[in-house]
């Protein structure tokens, strides 16, 4: 039973890291920390598919007289697109947080949401002061 364990130690260190992102990104209140914890998360995902993709004995798919079992380079290239869109919701996701502080003036995330019910309780006023005619 130990044996299966530490024959897989790759599995398990990648659900591991799973588990801290998506519990950060979940307790964490400080949008960067969640994109951050987003990027763990993520990296894990690669880790863990990758590991996958490990052929035991199999070698790059080249045609050589030598080699009986081949690796498939699919989960590899579907990674490395991965990894491109992974940079890309990163950039956007941290544009979004500029646009955020810009409008609240901070990054915390119970404040945004403090204020945000603030404004939508909060009723207009007129401009001559007289909240009666709404």
């Amino acid at each position: 039973m130990i044996e299966i364990f530490f024959e897989k130690y790759i599995y398990w260190f990648s659900i591991l890291l799973m588990m801290i992102g998506l519990y950060a990104m979940i307790v964490k209140g400080n949008l960067i920390k969640k994109i951050i914890c987003m990027n763990i998360f993520q990296t894990a995902v690669f880790l863990f598919y990758i590991s996958i993709a490990k052929v035991e004995g199999g070698t790059a798919p080249i045609l050589w007289e030598k080699a009986n079992l081949y690796a498939n380079p699919l989960p590899h290239v579907l990674i490395l697109t991965a990894i491109v869109v992974s940079v890309s919701v990163t950039a956007v996701a941290l544009a979004l947080v500029i646009r955020i502080y810009k409008a609240y003036g901070t990054i915390e995330e119970e404040q945004i949401i403090k204020m945000t019910n603030e404004i939508s309780n909060s009723k207009p006023v007129l401009n001559d002061g007289d909240s009666s005619k709404l």
